[in-house]
C-alpha cells in the first residue's frame, strides 16, 4: 500500500509565516492535499531571507508540496469563493488574531452551516478564550510567558530563548494533532467541530516535570545549563576537542559508565549510591566526571561509550546533521525541486508508519509560487467555468495593481 495515511483528505490552509503552516504541513506529510490560500501580497514569509533567486527558503520550508489560491477575502467575490473552498474542503487551518475572521462574515458560526463535517482549527497566540485572548503573539513572547525562557540557559547568565521557534511550532503539532483527533471523532459522529489551540498553552504544556516539581515542593525551576533537573549524570562534559552528552538514567547505566571512564572509586562513594544522592550531590561529582572526560576527545569516549550501551551523543551543529548516516536513513532531509532555485534540502517526515512505508520515496513536491494554482483551483475544485475563473483574475488585477 503506497497511500499515506491522510489520503483523500483535502485542507484549506488560511495561514502565514510559522505556526499555522507547519500545521497544515504536517497534515500534508501525512498525504492530505493542501491549498494554501493567500492574500494578493502573499504570506508574509515569502519576504523573509535568505532568498535564492528571488525564492525565500523559510516559505519553502513550511510550504513545500502545497498548492496556491489568491484570495482576497476584503472584496465580495472572495469571500464567495473562500466559502465555496470550505464547502469542499475537510480541514481548515488559520493562525488570525481570534475574531480576524468573524469580522470578514468567516467565521466559524457562519462556515459549519455551509460545511457541518468541516473541521476548523484556529491557532491563535492565547487561543479563544481567556482575558490575553485578544493580544497579538509571536514566538519569543510565548516562549518567555509560557515559562521556556526561564528554564533554558546556564546560571546566572542572561535569559535566552530556544534555539528554534518552539512556540510556533509546538502550536503547529498540537493543531495537526487536534485535526487528526476530529477527524476520527468524525468518523464516529459525522460532525465537524473547532478546535482552538494556543501557543502559550503549547508552552506551558510542554514544561515537563517543572509544574509537579513547583506544584509538589513550592520550588520554582530555574536554567541549569546541559544537566537534567533530576537525573545524575545525565550532563554534557567538556572533552580534549568539544562536548560529550551522557544520559545515565539508572544505576547500571552509572556503574558501566563510570568503568568506561575509569573511575571506579565513585561506585563505594556512600554520596553517588543512589540516583537521589547523586543529585545532592551533582556539583561534586560532575567535577570528578569532567576530570576523567577531558583525557579524550568526543569521538573517542562515544565509541567507548556506544560500546558498552551507555547513551551519550555529540552536540551536533548543523552542518553535521547534513552528514548523519542516521539522518540518511531515516530520510529526514529530502530534496525538492525548486524551480529558480534547483534542488535544495528540506526536513522529511518524522512519522514513519508500517503501511506506507514508501512515502518517504516518493517525490516532495516544492513550494507553490504566489497564486500559482488559482485558475486550476477555481475549475478544477469549484467547478468554475473558464469564463468565470478569467473574470475572477481579471479582478484580482483591478483590486490590487502590480
Amino acid at each position: 500500500m503506497s497511500e499515506k495515511a491522510l489520503h483523500g483528505i483535502k485542507v484549506l490552509d488560511f495561514t502565514g509565516v510559522l505556526a499555522g503552516p507547519y500545521c497544515s504541513m504536517m497534515l500534508g506529510n501525512m498525504g492530505a492535499e493542501i491549498y494554501k490560500v493567500e492574500k494578493p501580497q502573499g504570506d508574509d514569509s515569502r519576504a523573509f531571507g535568505p532568498h535564492i533567486n528571488g525564492e525565500s527558503s523559510y516559505f519553502l520550508s513550511v510550504n513545500r508540496g502545497k498548492k496556491s489560491i489568491v484570495c482576497d477575502t476584503r472584496t465580495e467575490a472572495g469571500k464567495e469563493m473562500f466559502k465555496r473552498l470550505v464547502a469542499k474542503v475537510d480541514i481548515l487551518v488559520e493562525n488570525l488574531k481570534p475574531g480576524a475572521l468573524d469580522r470578514m462574515g468567516l467565521g466559524y458560526d457562519v462556515l459549519k452551516e455551509i460545511n457541518p463535517r468541516l473541521i476548523y482549527v484556529a491557532v491563535s497566540g492565547f487561543g479563544h478564550t481567556g482575558p490575553y485572548s485578544p493580544r497579538a503573539s509571536y514566538d519569543m513572547i510565548v516562549q518567555a510567558m509560557g515559562g521556556i525562557i526561564s528554564l533554558t540557559g546556564t546560571p546566572g547568565a542572561e535569559p535566552v530563548r530556544v534555539g528554534s521557534s518552539i512556540g510556533d511550532i509546538m502550536a503547529g503539532m498540537f493543531g495537526a494533532y487536534g485535526a487528526v483527533s476530529a477527524l476520527y471523532q468524525r468518523a464516529v459522529s459525522g460532525k465537524g467541530q473547532k478546535v482552538d489551540v494556543a501557543m502559550f498553552d503549547s508552552q506551558v504544556a510542554i514544561l515537563e516535570n517543572a509544574v509537579t516539581k513547583y506544584a509538589t515542593t513550592g520550588v520554582v525551576a530555574g536554567p541549569i545549563g546541559l544537566r537534567h533537573p533530576s537525573i545524575t549524570p545525565f550532563s554534557g562534559y567538556k572533552t580534549k576537542d568539544s562536548y560529550v552528552i551522557v544520559a545515565c538514567g539508572n544505576n547500571r547505566l552509572f556503574q558501566t559508565f563510570c568503568e568506561v571512564i575509569g573511575a571506579e572509586e565513585l561506585l563505594s562513594d556512600d554520596r553517588f549510591k543512589t540516583n537521589p544522592l547523586r543529585n545532592d550531590h551533582v556539583d561534586i561529582l560532575t567535577e570528578l566526571i569532567q576530570k576523567k572526560m577531558l583525557e579524550r576527545t568526543t569521538a573517542q569516549w562515544i565509541e567507548l561509550l556506544v560500546a558498552k550501551d551507555v547513551p551519550c551523543g555529540p552536540i551536533n551543529t548543523i552542518d553535521k546533521l547534513f552528514e548523519d548516516p542516521q539522518v540518511a536513513a531515516r530520510n529526514m532531509l529530502v530534496e525538492v525541486e525548486q524551480p529558480n532555485i534547483g534542488k535544495v534540502k528540506v526536513v522529511g517526515n518524522p512519522v514513519k508508519m508500517s503501511l506506507v512505508k514508501s512515502a518517504d520515496e516518493i517525490m516532495h513536491g516544492p513550494a507553490p509560487s504566489l497564486g500559482g494554482n488559482t485558475h486550476e483551483i477555481l475549475t478544477g475544485l469549484l467547478g468554475y467555468t473558464e469564463e468565470e475563473a478569467d473574470n475572477y483574475m481579471q479582478s484580482l488585477k483591478q483590486t490590487n495593481p502590480a
